[in-house]
Order: structure tokens, then C-alpha cells, then sequence
């Protein structure tokens, strides 16, 4: 992208103090480590170094000589490593493991609605009729993601749509912006905020689709994506903060700058590659270093978060503490600088 401010060699540099430091971490298969993991993927495949993919394979294999869990649609995003790992490999037994996590999304995971999966992170009924943002980078994306490698029209179609009732539910058409969640049964977006990762969960994937599927101006909900983000990026810019980062809630200035959300929005931008956020990338870029530890930590990332009660909730969030996807975000951000 022209235009960009940055040093390749030490892009490359921090991405390989974040991978080593990533790995370091006790991660199980679930979400965190899935989200870390296509981070990872994706340094492998902007840098080329084959020791991101070896260290990767080494604890995949680990994780399952142990046993994999049941799945929900949170540890559906362990199954976006696993199809770099059979795209490098050509090992059947990971992209088993990939088709049965469709299996489970198409055929077993919890729907409403026009066939909208609800947001699971359990074998319970976490959140009845609820969708959140964050499916789209879960499920949506990896669904869409293996219905082009299979060339099947059906999956693509399933995932589209998913994109297509998370664009309904959660954008709020008068600002552009993002809720993090809905709930079909009351008709709300509960507390109604606009949380900083859930716009990164929505910006960054919607970005994916039109590099991901070919001949994507022939399918209709592709125009929703596309006309989706962009009025979501031209909002986005106008609450980037003088450090070039986003908030935790977006729109309050006594929330926290929060930096996996910051790198996701971030690298949507890149990705969408509209010459007018060029600047707004760049302000990132200075502004990002500063939450980078020497040894490859991602600081200032929140916790997990549900959908809290009130802006309290969400403020009070800990950041203090290293994440699977603070780590996998600023990977997908730096791999795409280097893109």
C-alpha cells in the first residue's frame, strides 16, 4: 500500500519477538489460541520463515495427541491454523479436524432466525438467540474460508450469510458503528455499546472476503460486506485517538486505548486499502510500538469480555495481562504492513 511509514526490517523484527513470545504461552484449543495461531499463519506466510510453521505444527500435534474438545463455536477458530497447516503440509488428520468443525457449525451448532448461529463458548446454552461480532472471525470466516478451498457453493453461501444478519444485527446504520451484541429474543443490543474488539472482529473479517473469494462481485451479499465497512472504516477514523489506537468503547474518551482492537481495525484498513486511511494507518503504526514489550508481549489487551451490563463493565476490564488475541491481531496487522 503506498504511502505506508515503516521499516521492513524491524517490522520483521518485532514479528519475530511476538511469534517467540506467543509460543511461550500454555494456550488450549480453544478461541485464544486459535486467534493467536491465524496470527502466526499469517507472519509464516508474509515473512516465509518455516519456523513459525514448525513451532506451530509442534504444539498442534501436541494439543491433539491429548485430545480435543467438544466444539463450539469459539473453538471453531482453532480451524483457521489448521488449514495453513494442511495447505503446507498436505497431513490429512488436520484437515479432518477441519471438516468436522464444519460438520459441527452446518449441521449441529445452535441457530435462529434465518439460520444465524448463535454465539456458543460452551456445550451449554450460553446466550440464547444471541449474536455477536465476534462469530464472524470464529465461524463466519472460517467457513467461508473452507467453502472456496472446496469450491462448494453451500458453504460460501452459509457463511455470506452469516455476514449478512450480523450486518443487520449489529451495525448501527445512523454512525456506521458496530454493537458488540444482540438478542433475538428481547429485540435489543442489551447494553447497547459500541466495544472496540467486537468492531475489530467485524472490520478485519468483512475486510477478508473479497480478498478470500474469487469472483466475489457475483454474489449480492458481497455488496453488503463491501458497502458494511466501508461506512464502518469511515466512522472508525473519526475516533482513532491522537496515539493513531481505538478505545475499548470507542466513542466514551474515559475508556482505555485497547490494542487488539487497535490492530484489528487497523489491518481492515490495510486490507480495504481505501489511500484516504493511509495516514490513519500510519498513526497506528507510531502508536503501536509503544505497547510492545522487548521480550514480545502485546500490552494494554482486555481480558475476555461478554457483553457487560454498563460502561463499567467494559472499562473495568483487566488489561494487564498477556492474550492469545492481542498476540494473533498484531501479528495479522504487521504480517499485512509487510503484505
Amino acid at each position: 500500500m503506498a504511502g505506508l511509514n515503516f521499516d521492513k526490517k524491524e517490522i520483521e523484527e518485532l514479528i519475530d519477538k511476538i511469534v517467540t513470545r506467543t509460543m511461550r504461552m500454555d494456550m488450549t484449543w480453544d478461541w485464544p489460541c486459535g486467534v493467536a495461531y491465524y496470527g502466526i499463519s499469517k507472519a509464516y506466510e508474509a515473512t516465509g520463515n518455516k519456523k513459525y510453521l514448525d513451532m506451530m505444527k509442534e504444539r498442534i500435534d501436541e494439543l491433539m495427541e491429548l485430545g480435543l474438545p467438544a466444539w463450539t463455536v469459539n473453538t471453531c477458530a482453532m480451524g483457521h491454523c489448521l488449514i495453513t497447516l494442511y495447505d503446507a503440509t498436505k497431513e490429512e488428520k488436520y484437515w479432518d479436524v477441519v471438516m468436522s468443525k464444519v460438520d459441527y457449525l452446518r449441521n449441529h451448532a445452535q441457530r435462529f432466525g434465518d439460520s444465524v448461529l448463535q454465539h456458543t463458548v460452551s456445550e451449554n446454552n450460553d446466550f440464547p438467540e444471541q449474536a455477536w461480532a465476534d462469530t464472524l472471525f470464529m465461524a463466519a470466516f472460517f467457513l467461508l474460508r473452507v467453502g472456496v478451498k472446496l469450491e462448494n457453493e453451500e458453504i460460501i453461501n452459509d457463511a455470506l450469510n452469516q455476514y449478512y444478519w450480523h450486518i443487520r444485527y449489529l451495525q448501527n446504520p445512523a454512525t456506521g458503528l458496530w454493537y458488540h451484541g444482540y438478542d433475538n429474543i428481547a429485540k435489543n443490543h442489551m447494553s447497547g455499546f459500541y466495544w472496540g474488539r467486537a468492531n475489530a472482529w467485524a472490520a478485519y473479517t468483512m475486510s477478508q472476503v473479497g480478498v478470500v473469494l474469487p469472483k466475489c462481485y457475483l454474489y449480492p451479499a458481497y455488496l453488503d460486506i463491501v458497502g458494511s465497512l466501508n461506512e464502518q472504516l469511515a466512522a472508525l477514523k473519526l475516533v482513532q485517538t491522537e496515539n493513531g489506537l481505538w478505545r475499548t468503547i470507542l466513542d466514551d474518551e474515559e475508556s482505555y486505548e485497547e490494542i487488539s482492537a487497535s490492530c484489528g481495525i487497523a489491518a481492515a484498513m490495510l486490507t480495504n486499502g481505501n489511500p484516504l486511511h493511509i495516514r490513519f494507518i500510519n498513526q497506528t503504526l507510531r502508536g503501536l510500538r509503544a505497547h510492545i514489550s522487548e521480550d514480545g508481549r502485546v500490552l494494554d489487551v482486555s481480558g475476555g469480555t461478554a457483553v457487560m451490563r454498563d460502561r463499567d463493565g467494559y472499562r473495568k476490564i483487566s488489561k494487564d495481562w498477556i492474550q492469545g488475541w492481542g498476540q494473533g491481531l498484531a501479528l495479522a496487522f504487521y504480517a499485512g504492513v509487510l503484505d
